[in-house]
C-alpha cells in the first residue's frame, strides 16, 4: 500500500447509521465514519491511498465475479460460486495477512485467491473442470478450495499447531460460512485449537443463507457468541465494511502472533447472488430482504467515504475501471483458450508415490477410453450420409 493522508475517525463525523447492536463498524452504510474504540486504533495507519487500494481490489473482484458468472452461463465454466456482496469481507481479511500466513479457503474465496497472486486462468480451471486446483498451495500459502463444508477448519487448526511446534510466528486462517458452523468438523477444530492455543483465525462470513436455510434457523444467537463456549474470543464485525474487517482481522492476527491463541470473527454480510450458479434463490428468499442489503453495498459505501474525503475523483474512478476491464479481459481470454487436459491426468496428484490400486484403475480407464477410438470418425461418416 502507498502512503498518503492518514484517516482520522473523528466522533464528530459520526452522522451515519448507528452500528447494529454488538456489531463493530468503522464506515456506515451511507459512507460516513463511525467511532469504534476497539477497531479504530488498529487501522490508524491506513491512509486514503491505502483505502483507495482496498476499494480498487473490491471493484476488480466484483468484475471477476460478473465475468465468471457470464462465462458459466455461456457454457465455458461448469459451475461458479458468486461472491457478490462479500467483497469487503474477502478483501479486508486477506489484506490484513502476511505472506507467510497460510490460508484455508472454502470454494467461494476466489477474490482472496486473486489477491494472493493466483493466476486468473488457474482460478477458472477448477470451475471449468480442467484441473483439481488452480494454484500451487505452497507458492501462495493458500490451500486448494475446499468443497466439503467445514473440513478446512480442521486443516487450519492442525497446520497452526504445526507452526507452534516449529516455532514459527505466522498463523493459519480458515474461511468458513454460517452454515459450516453447524458442522462437526468446525466443532472439533475449535475444541482442538482452544485446547492447544493454536495460532488460527476462524473467519466466518455470515452471508445469512446456507444454500436455502436461513442463519436464524440454525443459530438463535450471534455466531460469534458460540466461540465463548470453546474459550475462544469472538468478534462480530460489519462484513460489508472493508475497514472494519481489516481491523478485526488485524486484531485476531495480533492475538495469534503473540501466542494468545485462536480467535473467531463473524463478518456479518450478505450473499446477493445465488449459492452457486446451479441455485435459484428466488425460491426461498424475498425481494425486500435483497433490497435491504443492496442498500448496504460494501463497494458503494467505501466509494462514498472516499468521495466525501475528496480522495476519489473522475481520474481515480477511470483508473479503477480500467484495471477491472483489463482483469476481465484476461480472465475471459484465459478461460476460453484453456486447453483440455489429458484424461489420464485425473490420476495425477492422488498419492505422492505409486499405488497398486490406482495403477489398476488407471489401466481400466485407459482401456475404457480406447473403446471410443474411431468413434468421432464414425460419427462424421454417419453425418455425411444424412
Amino acid at each position: 500500500m502507498q502512503g498518503g493522508e492518514k484517516i482520522v475517525l473523528d466522533p464528530a463525523t459520526n452522522s451515519g447509521d448507528s452500528p447494529q447492536p454488538g456489531i463493530h463498524q468503522l464506515i456506515a452504510a451511507d459512507g460516513t465514519a463511525v467511532t469504534d474504540a476497539l477497531l479504530a486504533p488498529l487501522v490508524a495507519d491506513v491512509d486514503d491511498a491505502q483505502l483507495l487500494d482496498l476499494y480498487s481490489d473490491m471493484v476488480v473482484i466484483r468484475r471477476i465475479d460478473f465475468e465468471a458468472t457470464a462465462l458459466q452461463r455461456q457454457g465455458q465454466l461448469a459451475l461458479w460460486p458468486p461472491m457478490l456482496g462479500q467483497e469487503a469481507a474477502q478483501i479486508g481479511s486477506v489484506r490484513a495477512l502476511e505472506k507467510d500466513d497460510f490460508i484455508f479457503p472454502t470454494y467461494r474465496e476466489n477474490g482472496v485467491a486473486y489477491c494472493r497472486g493466483a493466476k486468473l486462468a488457474g482460478i477458472m480451471s477448477t470451475w471449468r473442470g480442467s484441473a483439481n486446483t488452480g494454484w500451487d498451495p505452497y507458492e501462495f500459502n493458500m490451500a486448494t478450495p475446499q468443497i466439503i463444508i467445514g473440513a478446512q477448519t480442521l486443516h487450519a487448526a492442525g497446520y497452526a499447531m504445526g507452526l507452534t511446534m516449529d516455532g514459527k510466528e505466522s498463523l493459519a486462517i480458515a474461511y468458513l460460512g454460517d452454515g459450516a458452523t453447524s458442522q462437526g468438523d468446525v466443532h472439533e477444530s475449535m475444541v482442538f485449537a482452544a485446547s492447544f492455543q493454536a495460532p488460527v483465525i476462524f473467519f466466518c462470513q455470515n452471508n445469512h443463507w446456507a444454500i436455502s436455510e436461513p442463519v436464524r434457523l440454525q443459530s438463535h444467537v450471534p455466531l460469534a457468541g458460540r466461540a465463548a463456549g470453546y474459550g475462544i474470543p469472538g468478534l462480530r464485525v460489519d462484513g460489508n465494511d472493508v475497514l472494519a474487517v481489516l481491523a478485526a482481522t488485524r486484531w485476531a492476527a495480533a492475538r495469534a502472533r503473540s501466542g494468545a491463541g485462536p480467535s473467531f470473527i463473524e463478518a456479518v454480510t450478505y450473499r446477493m447472488g445465488p449459492h452457486t450458479t446451479a441455485d435459484d434463490p428466488t425460491r426461498y428468499r424475498g425481494v425486500t430482504e435483497l433490497e435491504e442489503w443492496a442498500a448496504k453495498d460494501p463497494i458503494a459505501r467505501v466509494r462514498a467515504f472516499l468521495l466525501g474525503r475528496g480522495a476519489l475523483d473522475d481520474a481515480g474512478e477511470a483508473a479503477v475501471a480500467a484495471r477491472a476491464d483489463a482483469v476481465a479481459a484476461e480472465l475471459r481470454e484465459g478461460t476460453i483458450n484453456m486447453p483440455d487436459p489429458d484424461p489420464m491426468t485425473v490420476f495425477d496428484n492422488v498419492y505422492t508415490s505409486e499405488h497398486s490400486i490406482l495403477d489398476r484403475q488407471r489401466e481400466h480407464y485407459a482401456r475404457y477410453l480406447a473403446g471410443f477410438a474411431g468413434a468421432s470418425d464414425t460419427a462424421t461418416l454417419e453425418g455425411n450420409r444424412s
